[in-house]
């Protein structure tokens, strides 16, 4: 299934229905609801629903955006934080959203789950390889500390992760929506690799599994942390979907496909026909400089799935 999310687009609009319509226009009959999405949107795109205009795949956590909150958001409110207060503000509006996929006939809510309470070095060591810098001693001392930094504090804020998914597992259950962890690009996010493996060892697959951002895993290989093709490896038959975007080395993602150098083949051996292919893309970007990519890519991974 190929979508279309409206973080391409939720920004500019005040009619839900006009903003799924353009999506529509852009050659898709199903859309993903970004975390951009405002509460006052949801009419109109039920609207749309109702008369039979597009469909809903997805939705990226919190949607609707929190009351308050100005843009999108999607990392206000921390799955893994220590304050309890916080944590309880994730969970609220995780249920909300899971609630608002299955009004929608959604399959998938994207969630992202949070963060180790450290430096930012996964900015410090772009910088460097920005430099020219990523073969040097100094990098290497960086990802070396950055880890170790890492593994000391992560317990805690997992352990949170736990809690939160304690909680809103059982309501995605009841309402036949799966949640996708999503793939994140920073050394400081949660999950890594190891853990992403440890979260659907500990719930099973029924309800949550993985979810792969093609932008994100781009950095982590950029930054030496993972393979993008071994990570798709390992959690084949156990990813619910990908967000699909161009990328640009070091760090320029969410494009059109033919404005980057993302080689779309590689996604071919892991494409399973129950994924959710969600298109993410920038707002600045025209939609006549995505629709001829976006049509030969489709083609392409269209290949994948029926060979």
């Amino acid at each position: 299934m190929f979508a279309f999310s409206t973080c391409w687009n939720s920004e500019r609009h005040i009619d839900g229905r006009a903003m799924v319509n353009e999506v529509r226009a852009l050659g898709f009959d199903h859309v993903e609801l970004g975390h951009g999405t405002r509460l006052s949107l949801l009419t109109g795109v039920q609207e749309a629903v109702a008369a039979g205009e597009i469909k809903v795949s997805s939705l990226h956590n919190f949607c609707p955006t929190p009351i308050g909150v100005m843009g999108p958001a999607p990392n206000y409110y921390l799955p893994s934080s220590r304050d309890e207060e916080e944590r309880k503000y994730a969970v609220r509006h995780t249920l909300r959203t899971i609630d608002c996929a299955a009004a929608f006939g959604a399959k998938a809510v994207v969630m992202h789950l949070g963060l180790v309470p450290m430096r930012h070095y996964t900015a410090r060591l772009l910088d460097l390889h920005v430099q020219g810098r990523a073969d040097s001693r100094k990098y290497h001392r960086l990802t070396e500390k950055a880890i170790a930094v890492r593994d000391k504090k992560r317990q805690g804020p997992l352990d949170q992760v736990y809690r939160t998914l304690d909680e809103v597992l059982p309501r995605a259950k009841e309402m036949g929506v799966k949640i996708g962890m999503e793939t994140r690009l920073g050394i400081e996010e949660i999950p890594n690799e190891e853990e992403a493996e440890q979260i659907l060892t500990r719930f099973g697959t029924d309800t949550i599994m993985y979810w792969h951002d093609v932008g994100h895993a781009a950095v982590k290989e950029i930054l030496g942390l993972m393979s993008a093709d071994a990570i798709l490896g390992r959690f084949r038959g156990r990813t619910a979907g990908m967000h699909l975007q161009d990328f640009h080395p070091p760090v320029e993602d969410h494009l059109p496909p033919s404005f980057g150098t993302f080689d779309f083949r590689r996604l071919t051996p892991f494409i399973t026909d129950d994924m959710v292919l969600a298109w993410e893309i920038h707002p600045h970007w025209r939609a006549d400089e995505i629709t001829e990519g976006v049509k030969q890519v489709h083609k392409l991974l269209r290949k994948s799935v029926t060979a």
